[in-house]
């Protein structure tokens, strides 16, 4: 049986593949389960500081797959979608980096958008698609476009609907890193080894809830929440280890989260 979601783990960094690549990897309810388990079962692994996801061939995930979307239209859709939201890679303790390989459309840019930093390649084709399906903007894009890159960009991707590529989405503040494709994987890798290397897997978790929990937040509600946690961290052996290595000119040995 095709494995949905090929995981790869190497110097603390799990790489998670979409693998449907005759379909552009598009999205199927039992390649989502996969998707998701493979993240909780990454919260719990300590070998793992950093995760990779990115897409096998041509494509990072070209949204919803035509099938359950005919079915879906004809009334015979019998699947079981997750019950775990689409949101569900923000609750994850461990940095998530996309690396969109591809062609990144609908359903497959809300799964981009929901991992802690974007790396595209340059000539990838990215859309929302929606309005040109008849659809809507779907799980939660319409929350997270307008505070990634503003509403007015924001409503010209959703209402258009039209095809731009990585290196536009780089201009427009949507993405991290727009490289070329043929070094996207390699500078996605070392951009994470580099964080699974240098960084407190703890502050890390700690300042991933930060930034998604505060995107609500007042600044003052920020503020005095960031004092509070700030104070947790001093107690931390990562914050001895972090003062310790730079101290001694090494790198650091922080404990695994």
């Amino acid at each position: 049986m095709l494995d949905l979601v090929l995981p790869s783990i190497d110097r603390g960094v799990l790489t998670l593949t979409f693998n449907r690549p005759d379909r552009l990897n598009a999205w199927t309810d039992a390649m989502g389960r996969r998707y998701f388990d493979q993240l909780a079962e990454a919260e719990q692994n300590p070998e793992v500081r950093v995760i990779v996801v990115t897409g096998a061939g041509r494509g990072f995930c070209a949204g919803a797959d035509f099938q359950t979307l005919n079915a879906i239209q004809d009334g015979s859709y019998e699947g079981e979608p997750d019950k775990r939201p689409n949101s569900f890679p923000t609750t994850i303790g461990k940095p998530i980096i996309a690396a969109v390989n591809g062609a990144c459309a609908g359903l497959g840019m809300v799964h981009a958008l929901f991992c802690d930093l974007v790396f595209t390649a340059a000539e990838a084709k990215w859309t929302t698609a929606f309005a040109r399906r008849g659809l809507i903007a779907e799980y939660g894009l319409s929350w997270a476009l307008p505070r990634l890159i503003g509403q007015a960009r924001a409503m010209d991707l959703l209402l258009s609907g039209r095809t731009f590529t990585g290196a536009e989405a780089y201009e427009l503040g949507l993405v991290s890193r727009s490289v070329p494709g043929e070094s996207l994987l390699e500078e996605t890798l070392a951009y994470a080894r580099e964080l699974a290397t240098h960084s407190s897997p703890a502050s890390m978790a700690v300042m991933k809830r930060q930034v998604w929990g505060d995107w609500n937040s007042t600044l003052e509600a920020a503020e005095s929440t960031a004092v509070r946690l700030m104070a947790e961290s001093f107690g931390r052996p990562d914050f001895a280890e972090g003062v310790a290595s730079f101290l001694e000119r090494r790198e650091p040995r922080f404990p695994p989260l």
